[in-house]
């Protein structure tokens, strides 16, 4: 590796040692082990080998200055076109006519012969078939395939170091022995192979068999040392922190209870209450995430549990990802209250001067006993007297850091209750929410229906708008949903004017609201208004409706251009209907060019209302770096080999493994393990988020 290529591999991949390069792994395999004849070839087969002689080369011009080079090859049993459209110098020079080579490609079909465009071409002499095998295929980019590294340059490097690693001795990659990562108390009862195995036969299988054993024992090492590093975490948190012993249930919660609670409570959400109540009074501080579809009881769930804090002698903060949100949980708490004398106050941005002043000072002397706001209240000006619990909303779209800041707010860290209202999949929960105990709410409160949720093309809006008249003849309210996505806001947001006017004639004996993120907050919120209070029958809007709206009257849901969201987001859409007794409808409208994918999450859709299954879906469908808030917070996986969607059964066997190893030496102090903790170190230096996955 000369200095320009190995900057190129620098910049371009990130590798800069041998055991990087070792990491970049094959992104397909092509079975090489067997030779066709000419006669044998059909269009449709996917790449093919050849054996044979160049018979002569023929130039062909295709206008000015511009040519192409055919050599006619044959195998004595039919002749075959190969063709290359540039690098003609290098062709005439390295493959001569009459010397025997194996032509590797893909054959198509070109004024009825048999063509292959830019073969690999190799020496017979020099391939062995026997050692061919299975050939890897290297993701490469334009600046590595214009100095010699495309895929086949990659895979002669990484077959020269492999070769010299087995020639030499020493005690690492750099000088050519590939150390074990995993004990054999580890790879042994798992039947996994050695990582010299692996790393020989995920680069150069002989046969499927090997191939799959490489890739599991990567996949697994993988998986494991993220899990032993979350695990690791959290057992340092739990040793570490104290928690605030919440021992009392006492008059407020009681008094909320038997006297305010506006419904009997689910089977969940006592269940969840009373592992919550378990973590408040065990000593340790408590870190646990609360999973519930949208409409589940999460907020009640979490009022009861800063009542419980208030029992003690502590204040409780909501912290929610938008002004909108926090507004919403404001609202929602003090009409749970009622005329309880409990002070509940707001703290966002716009909450400012005199207001604001007074609020942080009664914050300090603890005559707030409840405060709700976004990031501002990890500012370092918000002191609380005595802060017992935090409860975080869709703790996604908040930074680790800034989480980090709420436990500097109390003598000892709060409590943390972390929600959300985007199910997560097992596997991805264990792997962002590592540290974290989980709870569900699986149930959604008594009387409600569920969605019925219906595809229409875009051009059956004659029955789309009939369906919706008949609703709001019923009494009911209809949401209507357009995209804004950012990189074209201008076109879209010109849709949802268009959009409006058409409505406007489409219904003119209705009243019509719109809302979108472009509007001054105070407009916005007067046209939620009017909608909330029965003025307007019908919702224009964009997505900034996916939270903080709550509207038992809705009943209909039409999210136009379907196609352009995610499964997740559209789950979160039809959360906003079904919220009360009457039967409730999402329509998906799209038009008729879907491709196979959009087609599978509008079937879906359709389908099924589990936010579980769906968010299952999501996950298979578009990998974990793409789920709705994971990418914006940093937390996509530098995961190179391992997929979360698809190796559940490994991340279960990975943490099973990694959790018995904390059970057994806590402080990371024992003998037995250092080969573990040292491979951790040494893996907590290279450019993994390590904070952010857990």
């Amino acid at each position: 590796m000369g200095p320009r290529r190995t900057e190129i591999l620098q910049k371009e991949l990130g590798i800069s040692t041998w055991g990087q390069l070792l990491e970049h792994y094959p992104y397909k395999y092509v079975d090489r082990s067997r030779i066709y004849h000419i006669d044998e070839l059909q269009p449709d087969m996917p790449f093919v080998q050849l054996k044979g002689k160049i018979l002569s080369y023929e130039e062909v011009s295709t206008g000015k200055r511009k040519k192409f080079a055919v050599a006619y090859f044959s195998d004595g049993h039919g002749v075959v076109d190969l063709v290359w459209f540039n690098g003609l110098k290098y062709i005439y020079k390295n493959y001569k006519v009459g010397e025997e080579y194996i032509v590797f490609g893909r054959p198509g079909v070109y004024n009825g012969r048999f063509r292959i465009t830019h073969p690999d071409i190799d020496p017979a002499s020099e391939l062995q078939l026997s050692e061919m095998g299975m050939q890897p295929y290297y993701m490469t980019t334009e600046k590595m395939k214009n100095s010699g590294m495309q895929s086949r340059g990659m895979e002669r490097i990484i077959k020269s170091l492999l070769e010299r690693i087995s020639l030499s001795s020493g005690s690492d990659v750099n000088h050519g022995v590939i150390n074990e990562t995993l004990p054999p108390y580890i790879t042994g009862p798992l039947h996994l192979c050695s990582r010299d195995e692996a790393l020989r036969w995920i680069h150069y299988p002989q046969s499927p068999d090997e191939m799959q054993r490489a890739r599991v024992r990567l996949k697994f090492e993988e998986l494991f040392y993220v899990q032993l590093n979350i695990l690791r975490y959290a057992s340092d948190q739990r040793r570490k922190y104290r928690g605030n012993i919440f021992a009392t249930v006492g008059d407020i919660f009681n008094t909320f209870y038997h006297q305010y609670l506006p419904f009997e409570l689910t089977g969940a959400q006592k269940r969840v209450m009373h592992e919550i109540r378990a973590d408040m009074r065990s000593g340790r501080q408590m870190n646990r995430l609360l999973q519930g579809d949208v409409g589940s009881g999460k907020t009640l769930v979490a009022l009861m549990s800063m009542l419980i804090a208030l029992d003690n002698g502590y204040q409780a903060c909501l912290m929610a990802p938008t002004e909108i949100l926090a507004e919403q949980h404001l609202q929602t708490i003090r009409d749970f209250l009622g005329d309880m004398p409990i002070r509940v106050e707001l703290l966002t941005g716009i909450v400012k001067g005199k207001r604001r002043t007074e609020i942080l000072r009664a914050l300090h002397d603890g005559s707030i006993h409840i405060v709700v706001g976004t990031h501002a209240l990890i500012e370092d000006t918000v002191q609380f007297h005595r802060l017992g619990l935090a409860v975080i909303d869709e703790q996604h779209r908040f930074g680790v850091a800034q989480r980090a800041k709420l436990w500097s707010k109390g003598e000892n860290p709060p409590h943390v209750l972390v929600m959300t209202a985007t199910p997560i999949p097992r596997t991805l929960a264990m792997t962002i929410y590592g540290d974290l105990d989980v709870s569900v709410i699986d149930e959604l409160p008594p009387g409600r229906k569920p969605i019925q949720t219906l595809h229409k093309f875009d051009t059956q809006t004659t029955s789309l708008y009939q369906g919706i008249r008949q609703q709001i003849q019923l009494g009911r309210q209809v949401y209507i949903v357009f995209p804004l996505i950012k990189e074209s806001e201008k076109i879209d947001l010109q849709n949802l004017e268009e959009g409006f006017e058409v409505l406007k004639q489409a219904f003119p004996e209705f009243n019509l609201s719109k809302v979108h993120g472009k509007m001054k907050p105070a407009d916005k919120e007067a046209e939620m208004q009017r909608f909330v209070k029965g003025e307007t029958q019908i919702l224009v809007a964009t997505t900034v409706i996916e939270v903080g709206v709550n509207v038992p009257n809705a009943s209909v849901m039409v999210i136009l251009d379907a196609q352009r969201f995610g499964l997740s987001q559209l789950h979160q859409l039809r959360g906003r209907v079904g919220r009360g007794a009457d039967q409730s409808y999402c329509i998906l409208v799209t038009n008729y060019k879907l491709s196979n994918e959009t087609r599978k999450r509008i079937d879906i859709m359709c389908e099924t209302n589990d936010g579980f299954e769906i968010a299952e879906a999501d996950l298979k469908l578009r990998g974990p770096g793409d789920l709705e808030g994971t990418q914006q917070s940093g937390m996509a996986f530098d995961l190179k080999i391992a997929d979360i969607a698809r190796d559940g059964q490994l991340v279960q066997m990975a943490r099973d493994e990694a959790q018995r190893i904390i059970d057994d030496d806590p402080t990371c102090e024992s003998p037995q393990y250092q080969l573990l903790w040292n491979r951790l170190r040494q893996l907590r230096k290279t450019n993994i988020n390590w904070g952010a996955i857990s």
